[in-house]
Protein backbone atom coordinates (compact mmCIF):
# COMPACT_ATOMS: atom_id res chain seq x y z
CA UNK A 1 0.00 0.00 0.00
CA UNK A 2 1.36 3.06 -0.91
CA UNK A 3 1.56 6.70 0.74
CA UNK A 4 -1.16 8.51 -1.26
CA UNK A 5 -3.83 5.29 -0.45
CA UNK A 6 -2.76 5.11 3.15
CA UNK A 7 -3.82 8.49 3.51
CA UNK A 8 -6.90 8.23 2.40
CA UNK A 9 -7.74 5.35 3.81
CA UNK A 10 -6.82 7.04 7.21
CA UNK A 11 -8.53 10.34 5.90
CA UNK A 12 -11.69 8.17 5.46
CA UNK A 13 -11.46 6.20 8.72
CA UNK A 14 -10.74 10.03 11.05
CA UNK A 15 -14.24 11.36 8.79
CA UNK A 16 -16.56 8.17 9.50
CA UNK A 17 -15.39 8.51 12.82
CA UNK A 18 -16.08 11.77 13.22
CA UNK A 19 -19.21 11.52 11.23
CA UNK A 20 -20.18 9.04 13.67
CA UNK A 21 -19.72 10.54 17.27
CA UNK A 22 -21.23 13.97 15.74
CA UNK A 23 -24.33 12.07 14.36
CA UNK A 24 -25.05 9.97 17.91
CA UNK A 25 -24.45 13.79 19.80
CA UNK A 26 -26.79 15.86 17.18
CA UNK A 27 -29.26 13.44 17.52
CA UNK A 28 -29.06 13.86 21.85
CA UNK A 29 -28.69 17.45 21.78
CA UNK A 30 -31.47 20.11 21.53
CA UNK A 31 -30.41 23.28 22.71
CA UNK A 32 -30.00 25.48 19.34
CA UNK A 33 -26.81 26.34 20.66
CA UNK A 34 -24.92 23.29 21.16
CA UNK A 35 -26.66 21.55 18.42
CA UNK A 36 -25.44 23.83 15.87
CA UNK A 37 -21.90 22.69 16.49
CA UNK A 38 -22.69 18.68 16.79
CA UNK A 39 -24.84 19.47 13.17
CA UNK A 40 -22.31 21.19 11.47
CA UNK A 41 -19.01 19.46 12.49
CA UNK A 42 -21.48 16.43 11.24
CA UNK A 43 -22.41 18.05 7.65
CA UNK A 44 -19.13 19.26 7.31
CA UNK A 45 -17.42 15.64 7.60
CA UNK A 46 -20.33 14.05 5.74
CA UNK A 47 -19.95 16.28 2.60
CA UNK A 48 -15.99 15.82 3.07
CA UNK A 49 -16.42 12.23 2.78
CA UNK A 50 -18.42 12.64 -0.50
CA UNK A 51 -15.81 14.82 -1.90
CA UNK A 52 -13.26 11.89 -1.46
CA UNK A 53 -15.52 9.29 -3.32
CA UNK A 54 -13.00 9.81 -6.48
CA UNK A 55 -10.07 8.82 -4.66
CA UNK A 56 -11.65 6.03 -3.04
CA UNK A 57 -12.62 4.89 -6.17
CA UNK A 58 -9.65 4.68 -8.08
CA UNK A 59 -8.28 2.76 -5.10
CA UNK A 60 -11.20 0.48 -5.34
CA UNK A 61 -10.68 0.07 -8.80
CA UNK A 62 -7.05 -1.40 -8.33
CA UNK A 63 -8.45 -3.60 -5.65
CA UNK A 64 -10.69 -5.43 -7.97
CA UNK A 65 -7.77 -6.69 -9.51
CA UNK A 66 -6.47 -8.69 -6.95
CA UNK A 67 -7.75 -11.75 -5.35
CA UNK A 68 -10.05 -12.15 -2.78
CA UNK A 69 -14.01 -11.83 -4.34
CA UNK A 70 -14.99 -11.53 -0.48
CA UNK A 71 -13.27 -8.72 0.04
CA UNK A 72 -14.44 -7.20 -3.04
CA UNK A 73 -18.38 -8.04 -1.84
CA UNK A 74 -17.56 -6.31 1.53
CA UNK A 75 -15.91 -2.98 -0.08
CA UNK A 76 -18.78 -2.43 -2.52
CA UNK A 77 -21.31 -3.18 -0.16
CA UNK A 78 -19.10 -0.79 2.18
CA UNK A 79 -19.23 1.57 -0.37
CA UNK A 80 -22.79 1.78 -0.89
CA UNK A 81 -23.85 2.05 2.66
CA UNK A 82 -21.22 5.07 2.49
CA UNK A 83 -22.99 6.81 -0.60
CA UNK A 84 -26.27 5.46 1.18
CA UNK A 85 -25.47 7.72 4.16
CA UNK A 86 -23.97 10.56 2.61
CA UNK A 87 -26.75 10.92 -0.32
CA UNK A 88 -29.71 10.10 2.38
CA UNK A 89 -28.32 13.10 4.45
CA UNK A 90 -27.78 15.59 1.74
CA UNK A 91 -31.62 13.98 0.59
CA UNK A 92 -32.97 15.55 4.08
CA UNK A 93 -31.06 18.66 3.66
CA UNK A 94 -32.66 18.99 -0.08
CA UNK A 95 -35.74 17.06 0.24
CA UNK A 96 -37.16 17.69 3.97
CA UNK A 97 -38.13 15.23 6.09
CA UNK A 98 -41.01 13.65 4.92
CA UNK A 99 -41.15 9.78 3.20
CA UNK A 100 -39.72 9.20 -0.18
CA UNK A 101 -40.44 5.54 -0.81
CA UNK A 102 -42.60 2.92 0.81
CA UNK A 103 -43.52 5.47 4.02
CA UNK A 104 -39.40 5.67 4.70
CA UNK A 105 -37.53 8.66 5.86
CA UNK A 106 -34.75 10.30 4.87
CA UNK A 107 -33.42 10.45 8.28
CA UNK A 108 -34.19 6.71 8.71
CA UNK A 109 -32.38 5.98 5.81
CA UNK A 110 -29.30 8.15 6.96
CA UNK A 111 -29.13 6.16 10.10
CA UNK A 112 -29.67 2.68 9.00
CA UNK A 113 -27.13 2.98 6.53
CA UNK A 114 -24.80 4.54 9.34
CA UNK A 115 -25.08 1.56 11.56
CA UNK A 116 -24.42 -0.72 8.25
CA UNK A 117 -21.29 1.43 7.81
CA UNK A 118 -20.11 1.62 11.22
CA UNK A 119 -20.30 -2.47 11.63
CA UNK A 120 -18.34 -3.35 8.63
CA UNK A 121 -15.95 -0.82 9.68
CA UNK A 122 -15.45 -2.39 12.75
CA UNK A 123 -15.22 -5.54 11.43
CA UNK A 124 -12.72 -4.47 8.97
CA UNK A 125 -10.59 -3.22 11.92
CA UNK A 126 -10.73 -6.41 13.56
CA UNK A 127 -9.47 -8.70 10.36
CA UNK A 128 -6.41 -5.78 9.39
CA UNK A 129 -5.56 -4.80 13.13
CA UNK A 130 -1.89 -5.90 12.39
CA UNK A 131 -1.58 -3.31 9.54
CA UNK A 132 0.03 -0.47 10.07
CA UNK A 133 -2.53 2.48 9.18
CA UNK A 134 -0.21 5.80 8.86
CA UNK A 135 3.45 6.27 8.88
CA UNK A 136 5.04 9.49 9.77
CA UNK A 137 6.31 9.93 6.84
CA UNK A 138 3.11 9.97 4.99
CA UNK A 139 2.59 13.35 6.78
CA UNK A 140 3.95 16.55 5.49
CA UNK A 141 3.17 20.09 4.41
CA UNK A 142 2.09 18.88 1.17
CA UNK A 143 -0.97 16.85 2.68
CA UNK A 144 -1.37 19.44 5.45
CA UNK A 145 -2.15 21.60 2.91
CA UNK A 146 -4.75 19.30 0.91
CA UNK A 147 -6.67 18.30 4.22
CA UNK A 148 -7.39 21.49 4.78
CA UNK A 149 -8.76 22.38 1.63
CA UNK A 150 -10.62 19.51 2.10
CA UNK A 151 -11.88 20.72 4.87
CA UNK A 152 -12.73 24.27 3.15
CA UNK A 153 -14.10 22.65 -0.12
CA UNK A 154 -16.72 20.91 2.40
CA UNK A 155 -17.64 24.04 4.59
CA UNK A 156 -18.24 25.71 1.24
CA UNK A 157 -20.52 23.12 -0.11
CA UNK A 158 -22.31 22.97 2.54
CA UNK A 159 -22.64 26.98 2.18
CA UNK A 160 -24.30 26.23 -1.15
CA UNK A 161 -26.51 22.93 0.07
CA UNK A 162 -30.18 23.60 -0.22
CA UNK A 163 -32.08 23.77 3.45
CA UNK A 164 -29.91 26.33 5.43
CA UNK A 165 -33.01 27.89 7.08
CA UNK A 166 -33.77 24.26 8.98
CA UNK A 167 -33.21 24.33 12.70
CA UNK A 168 -30.05 23.94 14.29
CA UNK A 169 -30.78 20.57 14.83
CA UNK A 170 -31.05 20.00 11.34
CA UNK A 171 -34.89 19.87 11.54
CA UNK A 172 -37.69 20.85 9.41
CA UNK A 173 -40.27 23.03 10.27
CA UNK A 174 -44.12 22.07 10.70
CA UNK A 175 -46.30 25.28 11.13
CA UNK A 176 -49.32 23.57 11.29
CA UNK A 177 -50.80 21.32 14.19
CA UNK A 178 -52.86 18.96 11.80
CA UNK A 179 -49.41 18.22 9.86
CA UNK A 180 -47.53 17.16 12.66
CA UNK A 181 -46.83 13.37 12.43
CA UNK A 182 -47.91 11.05 14.95
CA UNK A 183 -45.05 8.63 15.50
CA UNK A 184 -44.70 5.80 17.72
CA UNK A 185 -41.79 3.52 18.64
CA UNK A 186 -41.67 0.99 15.92
CA UNK A 187 -44.60 -1.02 15.65
CA UNK A 188 -46.46 -0.29 19.40
CA UNK A 189 -50.07 0.87 18.70
CA UNK A 190 -51.52 3.37 19.73
CA UNK A 191 -52.74 3.31 24.06
CA UNK A 192 -56.53 4.40 24.33
CA UNK A 193 -56.59 5.83 28.15
CA UNK A 194 -59.62 7.14 30.10
CA UNK A 195 -59.23 9.73 31.78
CA UNK A 196 -55.89 12.29 32.28
CA UNK A 197 -54.75 10.94 35.78
CA UNK A 198 -51.31 9.74 36.73
CA UNK A 199 -50.08 7.78 39.65
CA UNK A 200 -47.30 9.61 41.80
CA UNK A 201 -45.77 8.13 45.08
CA UNK A 202 -48.62 9.73 47.03
CA UNK A 203 -51.13 8.26 44.70
CA UNK A 204 -53.45 8.62 42.03
CA UNK A 205 -53.80 12.57 41.18
CA UNK A 206 -56.54 13.97 39.03
CA UNK A 207 -54.37 16.72 36.58
CA UNK A 208 -57.97 18.60 36.13
CA UNK A 209 -57.41 19.41 40.17
CA UNK A 210 -54.27 21.03 40.32
CA UNK A 211 -52.88 24.54 38.81
CA UNK A 212 -52.69 24.75 35.07
CA UNK A 213 -50.09 26.24 32.99
CA UNK A 214 -49.51 27.27 29.06
CA UNK A 215 -45.95 26.97 27.65
CA UNK A 216 -44.64 27.46 24.50
CA UNK A 217 -42.46 24.69 23.49
CA UNK A 218 -40.35 23.15 20.58
CA UNK A 219 -41.06 19.13 19.62
CA UNK A 220 -37.67 18.55 17.65
CA UNK A 221 -38.37 15.00 16.21
CA UNK A 222 -34.70 12.71 15.61
CA UNK A 223 -37.04 12.02 12.54
CA UNK A 224 -36.24 15.40 10.83
CA UNK A 225 -38.69 17.58 12.05
CA UNK A 226 -39.76 20.30 14.63
CA UNK A 227 -43.01 22.51 15.49
CA UNK A 228 -43.35 25.33 18.13
CA UNK A 229 -46.72 25.15 19.34
CA UNK A 230 -48.59 25.62 22.57
CA UNK A 231 -48.57 23.15 25.26
CA UNK A 232 -51.28 23.15 28.41
CA UNK A 233 -50.91 21.08 31.77
CA UNK A 234 -49.44 20.99 35.40
CA UNK A 235 -46.04 21.20 36.20
CA UNK A 236 -44.55 18.25 37.48
CA UNK A 237 -43.28 20.43 40.45
CA UNK A 238 -46.71 20.81 41.43
CA UNK A 239 -47.65 17.00 42.05
CA UNK A 240 -46.00 17.40 45.40
CA UNK A 241 -43.21 14.64 44.84
CA UNK A 242 -41.31 13.92 47.61
CA UNK A 243 -37.62 14.46 47.09
CA UNK A 244 -35.38 11.82 45.12
CA UNK A 245 -32.22 12.05 42.82
CA UNK A 246 -34.17 12.07 39.71
CA UNK A 247 -38.01 11.80 38.55
CA UNK A 248 -39.62 9.42 36.01
CA UNK A 249 -42.15 9.42 33.72
CA UNK A 250 -43.31 6.06 32.63
CA UNK A 251 -45.88 5.28 30.08
CA UNK A 252 -48.68 3.09 29.54
CA UNK A 253 -45.93 1.21 26.79
CA UNK A 254 -44.04 0.83 29.48
CA UNK A 255 -41.41 3.12 27.98
CA UNK A 256 -40.07 5.58 30.33
CA UNK A 257 -37.16 8.18 30.61
CA UNK A 258 -35.56 9.55 33.81
CA UNK A 259 -34.64 13.62 34.40
CA UNK A 260 -32.81 15.66 37.05
CA UNK A 261 -34.91 16.80 40.00
CA UNK A 262 -33.82 20.02 39.74
CA UNK A 263 -35.90 20.12 36.08
CA UNK A 264 -39.70 19.45 37.70
CA UNK A 265 -40.34 22.60 37.23
CA UNK A 266 -39.89 23.42 33.65
CA UNK A 267 -41.34 19.78 33.11
CA UNK A 268 -45.07 19.64 32.24
CA UNK A 269 -47.77 16.55 32.26
CA UNK A 270 -49.71 18.24 29.13
CA UNK A 271 -53.36 17.19 28.29
CA UNK A 272 -54.13 20.01 25.50
CA UNK A 273 -51.97 21.36 22.33
CA UNK A 274 -52.84 24.50 20.80
CA UNK A 275 -55.87 24.76 22.75
CA UNK A 276 -57.26 21.53 22.14
CA UNK A 277 -57.14 18.21 23.62
CA UNK A 278 -54.50 16.00 22.83
CA UNK A 279 -55.13 12.93 20.21
CA UNK A 280 -54.75 9.62 20.91
CA UNK A 281 -51.36 9.92 18.50
CA UNK A 282 -49.88 12.33 19.94
CA UNK A 283 -50.21 11.21 23.56
CA UNK A 284 -53.26 11.49 25.52
CA UNK A 285 -54.73 12.16 27.42
CA UNK A 286 -51.41 13.13 28.86
CA UNK A 287 -48.18 13.72 27.43
CA UNK A 288 -44.62 14.73 28.63
CA UNK A 289 -43.53 17.77 27.55
CA UNK A 290 -39.53 18.70 28.04
CA UNK A 291 -38.23 22.29 26.47
CA UNK A 292 -34.65 21.77 25.11
CA UNK A 293 -34.61 17.91 24.85
CA UNK A 294 -35.43 15.75 21.77
CA UNK A 295 -38.23 14.48 21.13
CA UNK A 296 -37.94 11.22 22.33
CA UNK A 297 -37.79 12.97 26.13
CA UNK A 298 -41.17 13.88 25.48
CA UNK A 299 -42.66 10.81 26.58
CA UNK A 300 -46.52 10.02 25.04
CA UNK A 301 -49.22 8.79 27.29
CA UNK A 302 -48.06 9.05 30.87
CA UNK A 303 -49.38 6.65 32.95
CA UNK A 304 -46.54 7.31 36.56
CA UNK A 305 -44.03 9.81 37.56
CA UNK A 306 -42.16 8.48 39.82
CA UNK A 307 -38.93 9.68 42.62
CA UNK A 308 -36.09 7.01 42.31
CA UNK A 309 -32.58 7.54 43.61
CA UNK A 310 -30.19 6.78 40.62
CA UNK A 311 -28.78 9.57 39.07
CA UNK A 312 -30.67 11.22 35.40
CA UNK A 313 -27.70 9.75 33.73
CA UNK A 314 -28.14 5.94 34.54
CA UNK A 315 -30.26 5.19 31.68
CA UNK A 316 -29.55 4.08 28.16
CA UNK A 317 -28.87 7.49 26.05
CA UNK A 318 -31.81 6.42 23.31
CA UNK A 319 -34.80 4.68 23.23
CA UNK A 320 -34.64 1.01 23.40
CA UNK A 321 -38.08 -0.40 23.35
Amino acid sequence: MNRATRTVNVTILILLVTTTVSGVLAFAVGSPGPARWTTGVHGVSGLALLLLLPAKARIARRGLRRPGRSRKVIGWVFAALVAAAVGSGVLHAVWGWGPVVAGVLPMQIHVGAAVGVLLLLVAHLVVHRRRRLLRRTDVDRRRALLGSGLVAGSVLLGTVTPGRERRATGSHEIVDVAAMPVTQWLFDPVPRLPQAGVRTPAGDVDLAGLPQRTVRAVLDCTGGWYSEQEWRGVAVADLGLPRGASVEVVSATGYRRRFPAAEAGSLLLATHLAGRRLSAGHGAPVRLVAPGRRGFWWVKWVVSVEVVDEPWWWQPPFPLQ
